[in-house]
């Protein structure tokens, strides 16, 4: 199954929906977290690190440190509300909150769009061969890099149209 990493619509409901989680488990969604949420909503595609400090610092009218930064980043990623790309150390909205996300991510090197992909079958073979030769992993990372189908190349390479997430 596949589900698009964009928070859906302009996303206030993604925003609201993660307020609720919040509530409900006794988080605090502090301003400087619900800033990076909706930065996040309203991106095209994943946002790095350092455009989520340069945006945080223009919205702030003052520097913001780094390590500010990635707490803020931090705490949403542990609480299952966005996931990392760690390949290009990016950040995107989940579109299934609240869960730790063990699936693939596909990521368009044209657009950036980053897809999250779950299949229970690829995670338990998997698990099945790290456990084979006596692996215990701690994290699951599956990362897998080429053309979104909007931007994938037309009959026999033909050239690319201009991508429509952009």
């Amino acid at each position: 199954m596949s589900r698009t990493v964009k928070a859906p619509g302009d996303g206030r409901e993604w925003i609201r929906q993660v307020e609720a989680i919040c509530g409900q488990r006794g988080l605090h969604l502090t301003p400087l977290r619900r800033q990076v949420l909706d930065m996040l909503a309203r991106a095209k595609a994943p946002l790095g690190a350092y455009a989520v400090i340069d945006q945080l610092s223009q919205a702030q009218a003052k520097t913001v440190a780094p390590p500010t930064a990635y707490r803020a980043l931090d705490f949403l990623v542990e609480n299952g509300f966005v996931f990392k790309i760690s390949s290009t150390n990016a950040y995107a909205p989940c579109g299934h909150l609240g869960h730790h996300h063990h699936g693939m991510l596909l990521i368009c090197s044209r657009c950036g769009r980053a897809d999250e992909i779950e299949s229970p079958q690829v995670d338990a073979l998997l698990a099945e061969t790290a456990a084979r030769v006596g692996f215990r992993p701690r994290r699951q990372v599956v990362e897998i890099e080429g053309l979104c189908g909007a931007c994938g190349v037309a009959v026999d390479g033909a050239a690319l149209p201009a991508c429509p997430h952009n």
